[in-house]
């Protein structure tokens, strides 16, 4: 079992459907079973954001989230496509579908319980699972968002649920560096890393990894990897590595303070 996650920079393109599509399908010659969580493709976010303040400039949260988990929906259907084009059936989910259960609080909700029945059904099918991130539902039955970086919250935590050891996290660069090499040639990559220490360069500003994907992946020992999509060959950065895996089965804070 493993559990793939693709950022909105992967999939900034309709043609990087394919490429994606073809590096899922050289993994699952290795891993028969996988989940792959997508988020959005680049700038819709946003673009959707600011089409709703557009209409009114404090939208609803309710509203908002319905409106802006459109943007992972359409990633998710693409990326099905792509691969049945390719040969590999596929089944697309959005957060609700793939029983990501959340507290009540719209545009910043927190995962209190994973349900993946339709997941499993899925893979034991020999179906790729493919994930809308950053969205789930709340007991009420309502969509929420996980605000940002809750797409890579979504991976671990189905990693999590699913007994998954490890993520797989296909970024626009080769791994996590000291500095950011876009802005620094001399930048130097980490192919291992502490948890405690990738937390603090995320805390630090460092956007490769969300803060909260890595607590929650420390608290349950699951393993990160972060490589490049565009030469997903290259070794990248492993964090926890060596890590006792450690089935807390625990998501995010018990508690969700309202908006």
């Amino acid at each position: 079992m493993l559990v793939m996650k693709f950022g909105g920079a992967s999939v900034s393109a309709p043609e990087s459907f394919q490429k994606i599509a073809k590096i899922i399908i050289e993994r699952s010659l290795q891993d028969k079973k996988l989940v792959v969580v997508v988020s959005a493709m680049a700038g819709q976010t946003d673009e959707l954001l600011e089409l709703a303040r557009k209409v009114h400039p404090n939208p609803p949260t309710r509203e908002q989230d319905m409106l802006v988990s459109v943007g992972e929906r359409i990633s998710i259907a693409l990326l099905a496509m792509a691969l049945e084009r390719q040969g590999k059936e596929a089944v697309s989910f959005t957060g609700s579908q793939s029983g990501i259960i959340t507290c009540e609080n719209h545009s910043d909700a927190r995962i209190v319980e994973i349900r993946p029945k339709r997941l499993h059904e899925a893979l034991n099918q020999e179906k790729v699972a493919i994930v809308a991130g950053f969205q789930g539902m709340s007991r009420k039955g309502e969509i929420t968002t996980l605000g940002r970086g809750g797409s890579d919250t979504s991976a671990v935590a189905l990693a999590v649920a699913l007994g998954a050891e490890r993520v797989e996290f296909y970024k626009d660069v080769p791994g996590i560096f000291d500095a950011d090499p876009k802005k620094n040639e001399g930048a130097k990559l980490m192919p291992n890393l502490s948890y405690a220490d990738a937390l603090e360069l995320a805390k630090k500003g460092a956007k490769v990894l969300h803060a909260r994907c890595i607590e929650l992946a420390e608290k349950n020992g699951v393993q990160l990897a972060v490589h490049s999509f565009n030469d997903p060959k290259l070794p990248g950065t492993v964090v926890g590595f060596g890590q006792i895996r450690n089935l807390n089965m625990s998501y995010e804070e018990p508690t969700c303070l309202p908006n």
